[in-house]
């Protein structure tokens, strides 16, 4: 199956909650406005909101209630369009999906299953937590599996905004399907902890691990307190794209990435602090826990050569040559500019103490920031040309101190990651875990701390990475500085005072160009595409659009190698720019 064209991720989706309580009603003939007051629990009411074919009756499913929270008892499997959006109070509060007691006493392990083929599923504006109302989270189960959101589905186009994922010990967001898109956005991923399994608690994952990847695009978002994996296609198998921009990882204890085979990537402004404290022994080292093929000391940065079946699908016009591994490694195109890597003393001088009483495969090798192989790779331009990493720094960026303060026992930050760390390497791991002001759901009507309590120590403090990025804003998550939340409204800095439109990337490219615009304002914009006789080939966008950034992708595998043209219009102003399709 070959991947679809994506058009470009979805503008804000704003409906006014109506002040009805205790019943559920549709506004207009596509949206079901959910309270959580109803009997029902939240996918009793979705999953019977069906045609006669199984299809959704409603596509759109708005979340009003703030007061309490909604209660989830089993998966909302949909295989249609659809949609979750919540309607954001007045303090920038979103409702929040709660998990609920099953009859036997467990806890729920999915909450929305996309299952339709070649459909979007979208996210907006809601907290998900695992924290049930008995103040407990679920343990792995013995077949170690579990989800907020679970793409289990073909060509899936999912995009997620403005959603806090908490509590989950397994992945937040997980799938199974072949070329499925991501788009994240704007999202916090908070204590995602298991006590036992350090390898799970992930923000993104190919659960199957043998899944093609479409395109990954995640910008905006911060990982806070979670066991590892920020992006992990496991590059096992192929991934077209991934665009890894503005996150925020905060004090994982495992790797932010599974990229090693990535062909075409950007991983731009992002910051990494305290991450990968959890280091790695030489026994997972000796054991390729980390690693893909060949072995290396871990590090953020972590790539490896192309294996042949992910070779012929990236060059495909090469795959019956004797030299195609090395043609295809000619043509990957990895950027990787203007992030901030930092290991705070502490955990320096934990790594230190710990290694002066470990012996043989219990000895620690300390995270770095791109280790030998990777660093060949980049400083190799005749084998690897399109590789370029620059504007990287690695300075103390200045958050507060209960970042840091997570490390160890404190009110709200359970057992700490020392002690995490010292239960995991020394096989006493039980029910302990760490993580940054776990929350207490006990209490009738619970609902989450709002503004999240990280919000002001999340603030850095260095002048230079508070302009450091690539585009002039703050390396790193930039929300903290807006809200916290982006579904408040941004700061006048931050919103697009022209109708831009970016050169296409990569460019040449081969068989996806991304291209990223702005819109000052809300109207009907056009993105299209034409060959040099000026013929419409493809229309990426068409459609109203709502002030903000925005990116659209082309995809090129049913055109010829050659010049095209793609014009951004709204209104009487239109941007015209060349970009070069090279097979």
């Amino acid at each position: 199956m070959k991947g679809k064209s994506v058009l470009s991720v979805t503008a804000l989706l704003f409906i006014f909650a109506l002040a009805m309580p205790h019943r559920t009603f549709a506004q207009g003939n596509d949206t079901l406005v959910v309270y959580a007051s109803n009997p029902n629990s939240l996918d009793e009411v979705i999953n019977s909101d069906t045609t006669s074919s199984g299809l959704q009756a409603h596509s759109v499913y708005e979340l009003v209630s703030l007061d309490t929270t909604y209660i989830w008892l089993g998966p909302i499997t949909v295989k249609s369009n659809f949609e979750v959006i919540g309607v954001l109070g007045a303090d920038g509060r979103p409702p929040c999906i709660q998990g609920g007691i099953l009859a036997d006493g467990s806890l729920p392990y999915y909450l929305f299953v996309v299952n339709g083929s070649g459909t979007t599923a979208r996210f907006q504006n809601l907290y998900l937590t695992g924290l049930a109302p008995t103040n407990t989270i679920n343990a792995l189960n013995v077949n170690g599996i579990g989800s907020f959101i679970q793409v289990s589905a073909d060509s899936v186009d999912l995009y997620v905004d403005n959603v806090i994922f908490e509590d989950m010990p397994d992945e937040a967001i997980g799938y199974t399907g072949n070329w499925d898109n991501f788009y994240i956005t704007n999202c916090k991923f908070r204590n995602l902890i298991s006590a036992t399994q350090w390898y799970s608690g992930e923000a993104l994952r190919n659960t199957g691990n043998v899944a093609i990847t479409d395109s990954i695009i995640m910008h905006d978002n911060t990982f806070l307190a979670i066991n590892g994996y920020d992006c992990a296609p496991v590059t096992a198998s192929f991934v077209r794209y991934i665009d890894f921009s503005h996150n925020s990882d905060i004090m994982s204890f495992q790797n932010p990435f599974w990229i090693f085979n990535a062909t075409t990537a950007k991983i731009d402004n992002n910051m990494f602090y305290g991450t990968w404290f959890g280091g790695i022994t030489q026994f997972e080292y000796l054991n390729y826990y980390d690693e893909l093929r060949s072995i290396a000391i871990p590090s953020v940065i972590d790539l490896d050569t192309l294996g042949g079946d992910i070779a012929k699908v990236f060059d495909p016009q090469d795959s019956s040559s004797s030299n195609l591994l090395w043609l295809a490694e000619a043509k990957r195109q990895i950027q990787v500019e203007n992030n901030n890597f930092y290991e705070p003393d502490t955990v320096i001088g934990f790594w230190k103490a710990y290694d002066d009483t470990a012996t043989g495969a219990d000895s620690l090798y300390a995270t770095t920031w791109m280790n030998g192989r990777t660093t060949h790779m980049f400083n190799d331009p005749t084998q690897w040309p399109g590789f370029v990493a620059k504007g990287n720094t690695f300075l103390n960026p200045g958050y507060g101190p209960s970042i840091d303060e997570m490390l160890f026992p404190n009110q709200g930050d359970g057992v700490g990651g020392f002690q995490y760390f010292m239960n995991i390497r020394g096989n006493t791991a039980s029910t302990d875990v760490y993580g940054y002001k776990l929350q207490n759901a006990t209490g009738s009507n619970w609902i989450p701390q709002w503004p999240l309590p990280e919000l002001k120590d999340m603030q850095y403090t260095s002048a230079s990475l508070m302009t450091g990025g690539t585009d002039g804003k703050p390396v790193g998550d930039p929300g903290w500085f807006t809200g916290g939340i982006t579904g408040i409204a941004k700061a006048p800095a931050q919103v697009p005072s022209q109708f831009a439109l970016a050169q296409a990337y990569p460019n040449p490219f081969n068989p996806s160009a991304h291209i990223e615009y702005s819109v000052p304002q809300t109207g009907f914009v056009s993105l299209k595409v034409y060959n040099v006789l000026g013929q419409e080939v493809a229309t990426l966008v068409s459609g109203i659009q709502q002030t903000g950034e925005h990116v659209a992708v082309f995809n090129g595998d049913r055109f010829a190698s050659g010049v095209y043209f793609y014009r951004l219009q709204a209104g009487n102003v239109s941007i015209t720019k060349k970009m070069v399709l090279m097979k």
